[in-house]
């Protein structure tokens, strides 16, 4: 089974998400460090149509200026764009699989797709 992590190494739940996927027989693992590779503002909203959740469950409010910038309240359009730009915007980890994708908080969601 192919995986995607959308992973930051700075982060203790990524880190777990990312163990879990790397000690699960037959995964094909791709780690893509977000903040160095920061996905699209179409593959972010792909992603997030495909975890069922709005752009807005996936914006990270910790650490960041997101509520400030009254990002939560946001469009779609709009969140989407100021995470393509500023990409510790993005909730972590996300997780693809031919399964499905989930935003892996806590990281055992990983296991509804493996």
């Amino acid at each position: 089974m192919k995986a995607t992590i959308w992973h930051n190494p700075a982060c203790g739940t990524s880190r777990k998400t990312l163990a879990i996927l790397q000690e699960t027989p037959g995964v094909d693992l791709t780690v893509v460090e977000y903040l160095v590779t920061p996905p699209s503002a179409e593959k972010l909203a792909q992603l997030y149509r495909d975890a069922g959740i709005t752009p807005q469950q996936g914006l990270r409010l910790r650490g960041t200026d997101a509520e400030e910038r009254c990002l939560p309240e946001a469009g779609d359009a709009e969140v989407l764009a100021a995470m393509a730009a500023e990409p510790k915007l993005i909730e972590r980890p996300l997780v693809e699989t031919d399964k499905g994708v989930r935003l892996c908080r806590p990281q055992d969601k990983v296991l509804e797709i493996l």
